[in-house]
């Protein structure tokens, strides 16, 4: 038998070893799951556009592989950040408001959305090729179970959606879970306006039993009405930050 004081040293030593193995191992693949990270949010955003990248490209941005993601960032869209009042952010600035780069792709909306509004950063990517012009935004709200989330795309004209990829926390399979699992679903955004003729913003509603307005309203999911209605204030709410934005280079 084993003394106590053997024991527990035994227990010490085992405990700190698988500690220190834990750490090494996160350590060598820390690089490897920030690169992942990095580009499961690029496929995010670029889904949003995903209708004119299979028309430009004849592929589906489900089917990129990582070096082409990382070469249509890199080669075709602009990031930037701003402030609450429209006005770009420097690197450094974003760095010392907590995210792990400077860049827009490295805002953490989940962060940002816990911030008093006047203090919040938002990120902008401008997709550019052969004179086509997307602006996408990010936006964030609730859902029935926890936090949902999206991408905006919106055209040149800064009134028309091109298209918007969603994503959520903890919502139901088969019911909210559909804003991200059904394509048709984010399909139906594709055409809509946030403006009306005479410059009022209006935004996207997701109605319950169909849309009525086929140029503001989306059909809604069938028993999922608290994630269609956390989409819709998600999208009023968080579209119009951009304002202040779009107004400077509205044309």
């Amino acid at each position: 038998m084993h003394s106590t004081a053997y024991i527990i040293k035994f227990i010490v030593i085992l405990t700190g070893t698988v500690a220190l193995g834990l750490t090494g191992l996160r350590e060598v693949t820390k690089g490897a799951a920030d690169r992942n990270e990095a580009v499961f949010n690029k496929k995010a955003i670029l889904k949003s556009i995903s209708s004119h990248l299979q028309e430009d490209m004849n592929m589906k941005v489900k089917d990129m592989s990582d070096e082409e993601v990382i070469d249509i960032f890199d080669s075709r869209v602009k990031q930037y950040v701003l402030d609450m009042d429209g006005n770009a952010v420097d690197e450094a600035a974003v760095v010392a408001a907590g995210h792990k780069g400077g860049k827009a792709e490295n805002v953490d909306m989940a962060k940002e959305k816990k911030k008093d509004e006047a203090d919040r950063l938002l990120p902008l990517f401008v997709y550019e090729k052969d004179g086509n012009t997307f602006y996408i935004i990010s936006v964030r709200g609730n859902g029935l179970w926890d936090e949902i989330w999206g991408c905006v795309a919106l055209k040149e004209d800064l009134r028309t959606v091109a298209g918007v990829s969603f994503d959520h926390k903890a919502e139901t399979p088969g019911l909210g879970a559909e804003i991200k699992d059904n394509p048709a679903f984010p399909k139906t955004f594709e055409g809509k306006k946030i403006y009306g003729d005479d410059g009022t913003y209006t935004s996207i509603v997701v109605r319950k039993g169909g849309a009525r307005d086929q140029t503001f309203e989306v059909d809604g999911i069938s028993g999922a009405t608290v994630t269609c209605d956390g989409v819709t204030e998600m999208m009023q709410r968080g579209v119009k930050y951009y304002e202040p934005y779009f107004a400077t280079i509205k044309k």
